[in-house]
């Protein structure tokens, strides 16, 4: 018999292969962790719609009350990576499990709490547990779904998080308005407790293939040039749209002349064009990762700029508001996806960075749309702001697609 070399595939063969190999049906446990998505998105935003009424209840101002909605955004840039961190040798399942935990009980002390400097302490930790549980979740979703649907399956783990837009931030606004705004609290907790146990019966055992690394392993993968774009991509893509989103109940009655009764269900047309971005996006995603992100930030960009441009009329503004959902924030598995494959041996890492990421651009951008809104710019300053950030996207999208080619290139002549 001849001995025969190696054969090596090439990066077609590969992606052929893996379209070949893609599940009909996603596991069962990726639905249940975007159960646990659904209850963090929920979370992060019901106090917007509960202020007024924590305000009245707690004795203080509804701007200090809006510290509540800061300080978990703090927690989750600061937690995400440092709780990958601090459980990196437990069990995934344990460490979804704990997280659970930890966010109903962070919810029990805000519905029995009294004074504001508890609620803000059980916000911060509901926040740890969130950025905890999120990293780890989408670390479980692509190692269940496998490569060839791992951008498919972060998908549905974030369309979660946008179906709370949708439908448990209103839910929690109304059940706060009917029983008072401790009831959302409690109804969270409970959620929460039930998802424990299904985590505990899906979620699989770590294999041997996902054992402990050490923490200079993990760190050793923030040297990836790529996994920084792709980080950079995750904060200004997020930045640009929110920037717009955080400031658009002025924009629809100032400039485009809508109701304020009417803003709700603009706002719900928002979330259906997330909900469906996100499951979408990931599956392009599988296939055409690149392409995917990149397009998504240049239409993002363009509907921006027509949103500035064509505020003052109402139903060219609504429709775009909704197209912004789908592709404004329909990429962001796919980068997400991106950044876990990015960071090698520390994908759990990886996920917390994207997590931290986002917020970041989520706040820097509502902070510098709040200046644009109080300057001359007015009610289409943040649309404006937000062009010019989701514009930025371009930059680390186009680079990171520019690098995979030199890298084939660089495979083929090999």
């Amino acid at each position: 018999m001849t001995s025969r070399g190696p054969v090596l595939e090439t990066p077609t063969d590969v992606r052929a292969e893996e379209r070949e190999q893609t599940p009909a049906r996603l596991p069962v446990v990726v639905y249940v962790l975007a159960l646990g998505t659904f209850l963090m998105g929920t979370t992060e935003f019901v106090v917007a719609g509960l202020l007024p009424e924590i305000a009245g209840d707690l004795q203080v101002g509804v701007a200090q009350t809006g510290l509540l909605i800061t300080v978990f955004a703090v927690g989750m840039i600061v937690g995400a990576p440092l709780m990958a961190m601090l459980t990196l040798r437990l069990p995934r399942r344990l460490t979804l499990i704990l997280a659970l935990a930890v966010f109903a009980a962070g919810h029990v002390i805000v519905a029995l709490g009294s004074g504001f400097a508890l609620l803000l302490v059980a916000r911060f930790l509901t926040a740890l547990a969130t950025g905890a549980f999120w990293a780890v979740a989408n670390v479980v979703a692509t190692r269940a779904a496998g490569p060839a649907a791992s951008s498919r399956a972060l998908g549905l783990v974030g369309a979660g998080a946008m179906l709370a837009n949708v439908i448990g931030v209103p839910l929690g606004a109304f059940a706060g308005q009917l029983i008072g705004w401790r009831g959302p609290f409690w109804a969270l907790a409970a959620l929460a407790t039930a998802a424990t146990a299904l985590i505990a019966r899906t979620v699989p055992h770590d294999g041997p293939d996902q054992r402990a690394v050490s923490i200079r392993t993990e760190l050793a993968s923030l040297r990836s040039g790529r996994l920084w774009l792709a980080l950079a991509a995750c904060a200004t893509t997020t930045g640009g749209v929110l920037s717009a989103y955080s400031y658009i109940s002025p924009l629809l009655t100032d400039r485009a002349g809508i109701a304020a009764g009417l803003v709700p269900l603009v706002l719900v047309g928002f979330g259906i064009g997330a909900l469906a971005g996100s499951v979408i996006g990931g599956r392009l995603g599988d296939n055409r990762p690149h392409t995917t992100t990149i397009t998504a930030a240049a239409l993002t960009t363009l509907l921006l700029l027509a949103v500035c441009l064509l505020s003052g009329f109402a139903a060219p503004t609504v429709v775009l508001i909704a197209l912004l959902g789908f592709f404004g924030l329909g990429a962001n598995p796919v980068l997400i996806a991106l950044a876990v494959r990015f960071a090698g041996k520390a994908p759990t890492l990886g996920s917390a960075l994207t997590i931290s990421a986002f917020n970041l651009g989520t706040a820097a951008g509502s902070w510098t749309a709040g200046l644009a809104l109080d300057s001359s710019l007015g009610a289409t300053g943040p649309a404006m702001i937000g062009t010019a950030i989701a514009a930025l996207t371009l930059i680390p999208t186009v680079t990171i697609a520019r690098t995979r080619q030199h890298h084939r290139a660089n495979a083929v002549a090999g």
